[in-house]
């Protein structure tokens, strides 16, 4: 048996763009994903704070320190530039992993920098 457990959350990020004529997906500044730990084609879900949506997708990354969060095809549709939303990814783990496991939190500032990686240590 396996548990789903939150593997990493980029927090309070602006989006940058919203393409609706793309394939579809998210694309995230790279230094965001690595900090996370989130890899490219990873399922995330996105959960805007501006109107409440909550969407499925998979990430491909952008450029290095571009700050860039970027909602592809149909994603597009559920942000606009601008909207605060938050990336989640999750992961599955044996009950026993998940005993002490910790996800990563990554918090930004400004134009979607970094401001700090922690692990959450409920």
């Amino acid at each position: 048996m396996e548990v789903t457990l939150l593997k990493a959350k980029i927090h309070t990020v602006k989006v940058t763009e919203a393409n609706v004529a793309y394939n579809g997906s998210i694309t995230i500044d790279a230094d965001l994903l690595d900090a996370a730990g989130i890899k490219k084609y990873e399922q995330v879900y996105i959960n805007n704070a501006v109107n409440g949506s909550r969407i499925m997708t998979y990430v491909l990354p952008g450029k290095c320190g571009s700050g860039e969060v970027c909602m592809n095809g149909g994603a597009a549709l559920h942000a606009k530039v601008g909207d605060t939303v938050h990336i989640l990814s999750f992961i599955n783990l044996t009950p026993e992993e998940a005993d002490s496991y910790q996800p990563t939190l990554v918090f930004t500032e400004g134009e979607n920098q970094i401001k700090s990686v922690e692990k959450y240590d409920y």
